[in-house]
Formats: C-alpha cells, structure tokens, sequence
C-alpha cells in the first residue's frame, strides 16, 4: 500500500512536467507531515516527547523508483523492476 501514493505522484510529475522525482517528492513530504503530525499532536497538544522512528528506508527506495524510471523511460518497466526493488530494499 505504500508504494500506490509515491507511483501516482510519479506519474503525474512525469508526465506534465518530466521530472523523475515524483517519488522521492511523495515521501518527503510524507515525512513532514508525519513530523508536524507529531509536533502538533504530541509535544503542543499532550506534552509527550517527539520520538522520530520514521521508516528509514522509505527514501532510498523511493529514489530507486525515481531512477528506474529515469533510467527506462517507461511505466511498464518501472512497475516491474522499480516495484521489485521498492520491496527488496525494505528487505533487512
């Protein structure tokens, strides 16, 4: 479920404007809104600390996705072996 949001901005970012960092884009701000989800929520709101354990890998992967499809030119391809290494990298 976690790689339809980063291929769907890839997707659009790709096609209307050409840029090959629709991916990356998507999770970096997944990860800001992750952060100011946190802040706002936990250390204003009920004053718990901030405990950042964001998924470390989410953004190697999606610069993976981003450069097969640089790489390629072609959906097809990207869904493929992009799909394939996403899930490999999350592989410990």
């Amino acid at each position: 479920l976690l790689i339809t949001f980063p291929a769907a901005t890839q997707y659009f970012m790709w096609e209307k404007m050409r840029l090959p960092i629709g991916a990356t884009f998507c999770v970096m701000t997944l990860h800001f809104g992750q952060w100011m989800n946190r802040v706002f929520n936990f250390y204003y709101w009920a004053w718990f600390p901030v405990n950042f354990t964001t998924p470390g890998l989410m953004i190697p992967s999606a610069i993976f996705l981003d450069v097969m499809l640089m790489m390629t030119g072609s959906y097809m391809f990207t869904a493929l072996f992009g799909g394939m290494g996403w899930s490999l990298l999350f592989y410990p």
